[in-house]
């Protein structure tokens, strides 16, 4: 298994966590847990969540470096990087 098949494998495998973060906070709410106790879980989802977000950042930088063939290009995939953290971060 190449690099980016273990990235893609691990994200997937966050990704099937996190959807069970969510059922489990679905099922909370259906049952009236508190809302502190759903307030810790939904954290926790979130964190979850922006974390896969980072990796696919990492994923990305990664690829568009290893891509390029001089430093203008890793300028511009560093720029591009940043853009999208100042969009989505």
């Amino acid at each position: 298994m190449n690099e980016e098949q273990e990235r893609r494998r691990r994200l997937l495998v966050r990704l099937a966590r996190i959807e069970g973060q969510v059922r489990g906070i679905r099922t909370m709410i259906e049952s009236d847990a508190g809302c502190e106790e759903v307030a810790v879980q939904l954290t926790a989802a979130r964190r979850a969540l922006d974390r896969a977000f980072y990796d696919m950042l990492a994923c990305t930088l990664i690829n568009h470096v290893e891509a390029s063939h001089d430093m203008d290009e890793v300028r511009a995939s560093t720029n591009e990087l940043a853009r999208l953290l100042a969009k989505f971060g």
